[in-house]
């Protein structure tokens, strides 16, 4: 049976017939400026009744028209009203009902995103919520057909936020919306003063720097702010106007604006395989002076301060410890929930000290030690109906995997396909590794694959 969330407030926020919402949203697209630039990665918009701030979310929108058909996926945060909770909610529904038709949800997605602390579903958050709604026909009518992956964000915070975009960043098939107003209920000219000051901080991807009161959305739009910053993104200011501008008195105002932030050659880059590889020696020195730093203190290296390219960014990656070509250790993160930097000196340090399986690494087996690391992209979920499915959709040498049922769980590099080229066997001893018996099966099962960038093999 098909789980719908239904529209909350079609007919307050927004009108409910399809004819009419259709109309209105048209009409604001047809007055918002374009520019000639490229569309953008992600939006910042207001989430109030269309009749005051649809036209300011127009701004935004209208930049979209370009990704109908190639944007695939929608994440779609903004910040909770109605229900106080703890971390971020995902939506248990398979569809979101809108006056334009029915959007289906990112199931998989979803279940990526379960991956992270904080991060589950209440529906609770979504039943009543406003945030988020008023941006779907919109979203519709720009874009056409996409997968919504809608989250609530209750108390968290910027990192918080940033760490859960990263896991969903994708490439040019996911968009990502944040849904904000700014100031709320001060007369006109203390409205324009406080949000002039929540668009310099915004402006210059200063998260701190946005008031408690200046801005509803404040977590999610830093946690935007954090991980565009971190990319290399540019931001560019579209919109910004009250209440008063747009339909109301002046004596409480309520402010609202819209942002685009778009990807560069110089981003990609940053961002790309190429850049990970070109550090391919900087990553492997870090490894080797953690090891060492490990052997004299103790203790894993502190990452470094200056932290270029990628060492800044969220990554995973596993460390991987061979003697006299006999594994020595292997320590990994499956998730990038640190910067690069800090995952790659802490799991140097377990691959060497803390690996379950071998005793401490010691000084003179220093010599005839080499290493390897492997920096992962994020696990894809994977459907399917049974075992064999599941084997059909493998690619062995390309895919690595992570399996899950019962509460046990195993990983499998992607190298791991030189030592097990079959599939069957490849997926039988991940069983066997995660605890489990090799012909293991229930309904229950789960996995996800990923790829790995190698660097030192």
């Amino acid at each position: 049976m098909t789980a719908i969330r239904p529209a909350a407030v079609a007919g307050m926020f927004y009108p409910a017939e399809f004819a009419e919402a259709s109309r209105q949203i048209q009409s604001f697209l047809t007055e918002a400026k374009t520019s000639g630039r490229p569309p953008p990665k992600a939006i910042i918009a207001p989430h109030a009744g269309w009749v005051y701030s649809g036209a300011v979310a127009a701004s935004a929108y209208a930049l979209l028209k370009p990704l109908r058909g190639i944007v695939k996926r929608v994440v779609l945060l903004g910040p909770a009203h109605r229900v106080g909770f703890r971390g971020m909610a995902l939506s248990s529904a398979d569809q979101w009902a809108s006056p334009l038709g029915p959007v289906h949800l990112d199931h998989q997605g979803a279940e990526q995103l379960k991956l992270l602390p904080l991060v589950g579903e209440l529906d609770q958050a979504h039943a009543q919520e406003h945030s988020l709604e008023v941006h779907v026909p919109f979203l519709q009518a720009v874009l056409g057909e996409f997968l919504l992956l809608p989250l609530v964000i209750g108390d968290s915070n910027p990192e918080e936020v940033a760490t859960l975009l990263d896991t969903v960043w994708g490439g040019d098939e996911t968009l990502i919306v944040i849904s904000t107003d700014l100031s709320h209920y001060l007369d006109y000219a203390t409205c324009q003063t406080t949000d002039k000051a929540t668009v310099t901080a915004i402006e210059t991807m200063n998260p701190d720097a946005i008031e408690r009161d200046g801005a509803c959305g404040r977590i999610p739009v830093g946690g935007l702010l954090v991980a565009a910053k971190r990319r290399g993104l540019e931001i560019v200011t579209l919109d910004i106007r009250n209440s008063g501008d747009t339909c109301g008195p002046k004596d409480r105002v309520v402010g609202y604006g819209a942002w685009a932030l778009y990807e560069t050659e110089a981003s990609r880059a940053l961002n790309g395989e190429g850049a990970i590889r070109a550090m391919g020696q900087i990553l492997t020195d870090l490894a080797w002076a953690s090891l060492r730093h490990g052997l004299e203190t103790g203790k894993p290296l502190p990452p470094p301060a200056e932290r270029p390219g990628p060492l800044a960014l969220p990554g995973a990656v596993f460390v991987t410890l061979l003697r006299h070509g006999q594994l020595r250790g292997c320590i990994g993160s499956v998730m990038a929930w640190r910067p690069l930097a800090e995952d790659l000196t802490e799991n140097a340090f377990k691959a060497a000290f803390h690996d379950p399986r071998f005793t401490p690494l010691t000084a003179p087996e220093m010599e005839g030690l080499t290493l390897s690391l492997s920096v992962l992209t994020p696990p894809q979920p994977m459907t399917f109906g049974n075992e064999a499915d599941l084997l059909a959709q493998l690619r062995p040498r390309i895919d690595g995997l992570i399996i899950e049922d019962s509460g046990k769980r195993a990983l499998f590099l992607p190298s791991v396909w030189e030592q097990l080229p079959d599939k069957r066997q490849f997926l039988a001893h991940l069983k066997v590794k995660g605890g489990m018996a090799a012909h293991h099966w229930s309904p229950g099962f789960k996995a996800s694959t990923f790829q790995a960038i190698e660097i030192g093999k």
